[in-house]
């Protein structure tokens, strides 16, 4: 599949999106929207990759349950509430009369995005080699214990916040005591699947996108900060009693 071909299909996708956002008032499914492009065109390379077969299904396989996991987690999240996440929110309010021409460029930019973090897939989908080696294996064991923790991360907090008990704390159950943000980890270690699979394929480069771009996004950019900005307002001190004994990123064992 070229790649202009889909790049421009992400793009249309992502203004459709954005001109239904203009009556909803619901920018906020950009998200979901985001890690389905992503699993979309895993699925068409694969379909249309000109790499082997047993490439082209592991890229169905890795990249498409991941992104599909994804997208529906945070399908599900969005439709559980009525109003427009408080992110997206803040967003409006900051730029008033601009806001619906920012998320137009928003909109497009986070197509630019889905399309950027695909190339892994694309590069692993036109990879002519079959063998199925050692590096291969280990690709697909990242990729296990990845969804396996970001699955299992997910549904710890999701308990922690139906429980009304916990009301107004700080989850530090199961996988939340060793990290602050153990589902951005895992979504993080995802990306090192890749440069396994395709190692020694042509592009091979490429595959080190997604661990790079995906650290600094989570980190630095749209994850960690905006995360944590949300719940030091909502939770004020416990949480900063949370960020002192607790790993930000990286699972490990809390500080007294």
């Amino acid at each position: 599949m070229d790649l202009l071909i889909a790049l421009a299909a992400v793009v249309l996708l992502m203004i459709g999106l954005w001109a239904w956002q203009l009556r909803s008032g619901r920018a906020d499914w950009v998200d979901a929207a985001w890690a389905a492009c992503i699993g979309g065109l895993a699925l068409a390379y694969a379909l249309l990759g000109e790499g082997a077969v047993e490439k082209r299904l592991l890229v169905a396989l890795v990249t498409g349950s991941w992104a599909f996991r994804l997208a529906r987690h945070l399908a599900v999240r969005l439709a559980g509430h009525d109003q427009e996440d408080g992110r997206y929110q803040a967003m409006r309010e900051h730029f008033g009369t601009r806001a619906n021409a920012f998320f137009f460029v928003f909109f497009i930019g986070q197509a630019l995005i889905a399309w950027l973090f695909a190339l892994p897939a694309w590069v692993v989908a036109n990879d002519p080699d079959s063998t199925l080696g050692p590096a291969v294996f280990a690709g697909l064991a990242i990729w296990a214990i990845s969804l396996g923790g970001e699955s299992l991360a997910d549904r710890q907090l999701a308990a922690f916040r139906k429980d009304p008990s916990t009301r107004g704390q700080v989850c530090r159950r199961g996988l939340w005591r060793y990290s602050r943000h153990p589902n951005y980890f895992f979504e993080w270690l995802h990306w090192f699947s890749y440069p396994l699979l395709a190692l020694g394929a042509p592009a091979q480069w490429l595959t080190w996108l997604g661990p790079v771009l995906m650290l600094l996004f989570l980190y630095r950019l749209t994850g960690i900060p905006y995360t944590e900005q949300q719940s030091l307002k909502s939770r004020g001190d416990a949480y900063r009693e949370y960020q002192r004994t607790t790993s930000p990123f990286i699972p490990w064992p809390p500080r007294d």
